[in-house]
């Protein structure tokens, strides 16, 4: 199934900052989660979720620092701030009345 690109879009920040509130990750991780959560229907990019993170960051509701991993790599990774933090409960109550809405419109579609 392909998804909508303005959904994809839409779903971006409120899907990286619950990720980041899980616990630091970086660029490669996050990828991989946002596929797994989804089931292998949200196929992010490097093109697509490093904007998302330079805004996130611009915003102040990222922060980045470089650190060394196990296997000797220099990686960026990110951290949710607690401006994100904020964020994140706006955006899922926000998300939460758009899926009352559609949940409650589907269900009088599939009874009538």
């Amino acid at each position: 199934m392909d998804l909508n690109k303005d959904l994809v879009a839409a779903s971006a920040t409120p899907l990286v900052l619950a990720i980041l509130a899980e616990g630091d990750s970086y660029g490669y991780a996050i990828i991989k989660r946002v596929n797994d959560l989804s089931r292998g229907h949200l196929q992010w990019t490097d093109g697509m979720l490093y904007p998302v993170l330079h805004r996130l960051e611009r915003q102040d509701l990222v922060a980045a620092k470089w650190e060394v991993s196990e296997s000797g790599r220099r990686r960026k990774y990110y951290r949710i701030t607690k401006s994100g933090l904020t964020q994140l409960a706006t955006q899922k109550e926000q998300w939460q009345v758009v899926d009352r809405a559609l949940r409650g419109i589907w269900m009088k579609a599939t009874t009538t």
